[in-house]
């Protein structure tokens, strides 16, 4: 299950390298704007999807793919991310 996160992050880093025409990554990944808004955007979506209950995993989904853009584009790396998570554990 966690290999899909892995190569989902593993695809958005690709995606730097692609072209903002070809590649809606990395037109997220470019435009801090665009990406920010995006993730607010999903985040109400997804909001909304729980309280009248549909599409909820389709909007968690649009989520998480929006905020690992959101993170890469502020180099905010998952693994420092996994790490701070660990040391919170108790």
């Amino acid at each position: 299950m966690l290999e899909n996160l892995e190569k989902l992050i593993k695809t958005i880093r690709e995606r730097k390298n692609s072209s903002p025409e070809t590649s809606y990554t990395n037109k997220l990944l470019n435009n801090k704007d665009l990406s920010v808004s995006k993730v607010k955007e999903e985040i109400a979506e997804l909001i909304e999807a729980v309280e009248k209950d549909t599409n909820k995993v389709h909007e968690a989904a649009d989520v998480l793919y929006h905020l690992f853009v959101y993170l890469e584009s502020h180099n905010i790396k998952i693994e420092d991310i996994m790490i701070e998570l660990k040391k919170r554990q108790k």
